[in-house]
C-alpha cells in the first residue's frame, strides 16, 4: 500500500511525458494528442487516489508531548556537489502533499475532458494540450518537492506554462498583452522568492530541505532575524503569484486566455502557490511573525494578516462592477486567497488548507460553468448585461451547478465552503486576530452578494444575447456535474465537529509549533451563515426588484458615482504602474538606449565604415593600381617587347635558319672544346 508514497515521483513523471509525446507525435494521433494527455491525467488521478487511500491507512506514531500522527515519507538523492555543499533533490510524501496531489490531478483530469470540446477546432489544438500536461507537471513538481529549491523549478515552469496558456490566442494584442502582464508581474514576487530561499539557505545551516527548514525555525537553530527577513521575502512571493494586494492587477487580466485554463489557473495549483508557500513553510512563518496565541508576539495582527486582510476587501468590492462574468470569478479568486492567506497568518493551519482544498471545486466549477455559457448560451460572448440574462431555461445543467458552487463560494450550509470558512472565522479569533474574523465575516457577505449578482444577470431576467442559446452537450456538463458534488460533500470531512481534513493533514511542523485546531462553534457559524444570507437576500431584491430607488443610485449621486468610478478604474493600480511607474521607467530607459544607439553604436558602425573605406581607397590606389597593375602590366609589356624582338627571327629565309643553326653548331662545338 505504501509503494505509491514511496514512488510519489511518479505523479509528476507521467505528464511529463506525456508532453513530449503530444508535441512530437500528437498530430499524427486519431484525437490530435488529447487522448494522450486524458490518458495520462486518468492514471494521475488514479494514483492520487491510491495515494490518499494510503495515507489514510498509514499507522500514527506518537510525536512530541504524546501527540499522535502520521510521519512523512521522504526520499532524497545527490544531485550534485558544490565544495562542501551538497545539493539533493527529492520526493516528499504526507498528508499536505498527497491532498495537494489529489486536488490537481482531478481539476487538471476534467479540464482535459471539457478542453476536448471546448477548444475543438483550434488552430493550436495540439499545442494547448502539451502546455495542459507540462502546466500539470508544474503543479505536481512543486507540492511534491522535499526542498524550496526543487519546489522552485516547478514554481516557475508554472510560470511560464502559464504565459504560454494565457497569451494562447496571441494574434489578439490584448490576449498577447495579458500574458506578458501575468509573466512580468509575477517575476516581480519571483525575486522574493529567490531571496528568501537564499537567506533561509545560509540561515539553515546550507540547507534547502523544507523539513529541516521548519524544524530548525521551531527549535531556535535559525536567528530570529534571519527568519524575519526571509519571511518577509517569501511574503513578496505569496503576493506576487497568489495575486495579493497591491500585485493582484495580474489574476484578472489573465482571463484572456482560454477558460479551461482560467479553471486550471484559479482552481489548482497555480495562484495558491503562495499559500501552498506559506503551509509547506509555516515554521518559518510560525516564528518570524510570533503568529501562534501562545507567544503574546502578534498583538493581534502581522504583515501576512494584513495582506490577506486587505486583499479579501479589495477585490471583493472590484466583483460587484464587473460586467464580465470570468473576471468577477477573477476577483472572486483573489479573494478568497486572501482568506487563505489571512488563515495562515493567524493560526488557522488547518483552516487555511481546507479553504484551499475546498476552494478548488467550486472555483473549478464556476469557471467552467462560465465557459460553458459562453460555449452554448452567449455567443462566445462573457458579457452579461449584453449577452446573457434569462440563461436558466435553456441551460438547466449549468444553471443548477453554477448555483451550487455559487452557494459554496459564499458559505452557505451545508456546501463545502461553509466548514472551511467557518473553520478560519473560528481559528482567527481564538488566537487573538479578532479583527481579521470581523474581516473574515464582512468578505463572507460581499461573497455571497456579488455572486447573487453574477447568477442574477447570467441566467435570470430576460435573454439580451443574439444568439440561439442551448444546454451544452455532456462533455462540458458532467465536469460541472461532478465539481458540483465536491463542492457540496468536501467540506463534510469538518463539518460538525469532524477533523478527519486536519487529522490526515497535520504533520511535523504542525505538531511541534502547537499550532490550535479548535471545536465545531455553532454560534459563530450562525451568526456567519445569517450575514451571508442576508446580504445576498439584499443583492437579490435589489437586482430583482426594479422599483427599488437604489438602482440607478451611482449615477444620480455624485459621491456614490465618485466611488462606483474608483472601483471601475480599479482603485487606479493599473494607471499607477502601467501609467506612472513603469512609463517614469521606461522613458528614461527608451532615451538612455536611444542616446547609446545614435551616440556610441552609430559611432561605432560609422567609425568602422569610415575606416573601411579609407582602407578600400588606400588599397585601390596604392596596392590595386599600382603594385598588383603595374605587375600585371608590366609582365604583359615585357612579353610584347620580346615578342617583337623575336618576330624578326621569323623572316621565311632558309639560308638565314641555317646559318643560325650554324653558328649554333659552332657555339656548341667551342663550348666543348674549352669545357671538356
Amino acid at each position: 500500500m505504501d509503494w505509491i508514497l514511496n514512488n510519489l515521483w511518479v505523479v509528476p513523471a507521467i505528464p511529463f511525458v506525456a508532453f513530449f509525446v503530444i508535441l512530437f507525435v500528437g498530430k499524427r494521433l486519431p484525437a490530435k494528442g488529447a487522448e494522450v494527455g486524458i490518458a495520462a491525467l486518468g492514471v494521475c488521478w488514479v494514483l492520487a487516489v491510491w495515494s490518499c487511500v494510503a495515507w489514510i491507512n498509514r499507522p500514527t506514531v506518537v510525536y512530541e508531548g504524546g501527540e499522535r500522527l502520521r510521519a512523512y515519507i521522504e526520499h532524497n538523492y545527490t544531485w550534485f556537489n558544490n565544495g562542501q555543499v551538497r545539493l539533493i533533490f527529492g520526493f516528499h510524501a504526507d498528508g499536505l502533499a498527497v491532498v495537494m496531489v489529489f486536488v490537481v490531478a482531478t481539476i487538471s483530469l476534467l479540464v482535459h475532458v471539457y478542453s476536448t470540446e471546448y477548444m475543438k477546432g483550434d488552430r493550436r489544438y495540439t499545442y494547448y494540450f502539451a502546455g495542459l500536461s507540462l502546466f500539470t507537471t508544474g503543479m505536481f513538481v512543486l507540492v511534491t518537492a522535499a526542498s524550496t529549491l526543487q519546489g522552485l523549478f516547478g514554481w516557475e515552469l508554472m510560470g511560464v506554462t502559464s504565459f504560454m496558456l494565457i497569451g494562447h490566442w496571441w494574434e489578439d494584442q490584448a490576449n498577447s498583452n495579458a500574458a506578458m502582464k501575468a509573466f512580468l508581474t509575477t517575476r516581480t514576487g519571483d525575486v522574493g522568492l529567490l531571496v528568501g530561499i537564499t537567506i533561509l539557505f545560509f540561515g539553515a545551516h546550507q540547507t534547502f530541505n523544507w523539513e529541516s527548514l521548519n524544524i530548525q525555525a521551531l527549535t531556535g537553530r535559525i536567528d530570529h532575524t534571519v527568519l524575519l527577513w526571509g519571511a518577509l521575502a517569501l511574503t513578496l512571493a505569496v503576493i506576487g503569484k497568489s495575486a495579493q494586494f497591491p500585485l493582484h492587477t495580474w489574476l484578472p487580466d489573465a482571463m484572456a486566455g482560454p477558460t479551461p485554463v482560467s479553471a486550471l489557473i484559479h482552481a489548482a495549483t497555480m495562484v495558491v502557490a503562495g499559500v501552498y508557500l506559506v503551509a509547506r513553510t509555516y515554521g518559518v512563518f510560525w516564528v518570524a511573525f510570533s503568529i501562534g496565541p501562545h507567544t503574546n508576539g502578534h498583538h493581534g495582527f502581522n504583515v501576512l494578516a494584513v495582506v490577506g486582510g486587505v486583499t479579501i476587501l479589495i477585490a471583493a468590492l472590484l466583483a460587484f462592477v464587473q460586467d464580465d462574468i470570468k473576471k468577477v470569478l477573477a476577483y472572486s479568486t483573489v479573494s478568497q486567497l486572501g482568506y487563505m492567506v489571512m488563515a495562515l497568518a493567524c493560526g488557522a493551519w488547518a483552516g487555511g488548507v481546507f479553504h484551499l482544498f475546498t476552494h478548488a471545486f467550486f472555483k473549478a466549477c464556476l469557471f467552467l460553468g462560465a465557459g460553458s455559457v459562453s460555449h452554448s448560451g452567449a455567443h462566445h460572448s462573457f458579457d452579461m448585461k449584453k449577452e446573457m440574462g434569462g440563461l436558466k431555461k435553456y441551460m438547466p445543467t449549468t444553471y443548477w451547478t453554477f448555483v451550487v458552487a455559487s452557494c459554496a463560494l459564499a458559505g452557505i450550509f451545508p456546501l463545502a465552503g461553509f466548514w472551511s470558512k467557518d473553520e478560519i472565522l473560528l481559528s482567527s479569533g481564538r488566537n487573538g486576530y479578532a479583527l481579521f474574523t470581523v474581516v473574515g465575516v464582512v468578505g463572507a457577505m460581499l461573497t455571497a452578494a456579488y455572486m447573487t449578482r453574477c447568477v442574477y444577470l447570467t441566467f435570470h431576467g430576460e435573454y439580451r444575447g443574439h444568439g440561439h442559446p442551448h444546454e451544452s452537450n455532456r462533455v462540458l456538463t458532467v465536469p460541472l456535474i461532478i465539481l458540483a458534488a465536491l463542492s457540496v460533500c468536501a467540506g463534510w470531512l469538518s463539518a460538525f465537529g469532524l477533523h478527519y481534513f486536519s487529522d490526515w493533514t497535520r504533520n511535523e511542523t504542525f505538531v511541534t509549533a502547537k499550532v490550535q485546531d479548535y471545536p465545531f462553534s455553532l454560534p459563530l457559524a450562525g451568526v456567519a451563515l445569517g450575514l451571508a444570507l442576508a446580504a445576498a437576500g439584499l443583492a437579490g431584491f435589489f437586482y430583482v426588484r426594479e422599483e427599488v430607488r437604489l438602482r440607478g443610485f451611482s449615477e444620480r449621486n455624485a459621491l456614490a458615482r465618485a466611488g462606483k468610478d474608483f472601483l471601475v478604474n480599479k482603485y487606479y493600480l493599473d494607471h499607477l504602474y502601467t501609467d506612472i511607474i513603469v512609463r517614469s521607467i521606461r522613458r528614461p530607459i527608451a532615451q538612455g538606449a536611444y542616446w547609446f544607439d545614435q551616440n556610441v553604436i552609430d559611432a561605432v558602425v560609422n567609425a568602422v565604415a569610415t575606416t573601411t573605406r579609407q582602407v578600400a581607397n588606400f588599397v585601390y590606389d596604392s596596392i590595386d593600381q599600382v603594385v598588383v597593375d603595374g605587375a600585371v602590366n608590366g609582365v604583359g609589356a615585357a612579353a610584347e617587347e620580346g615578342g617583337i624582338a623575336l618576330r624578326t627571327l621569323q623572316n621565311g629565309r632558309v639560308q638565314f635558319y641555317a646559318a643560325i643553326l650554324f653558328a649554333a653548331a659552332a657555339l656548341l662545338g667551342l663550348g666543348l672544346v674549352l669545357f671538356i
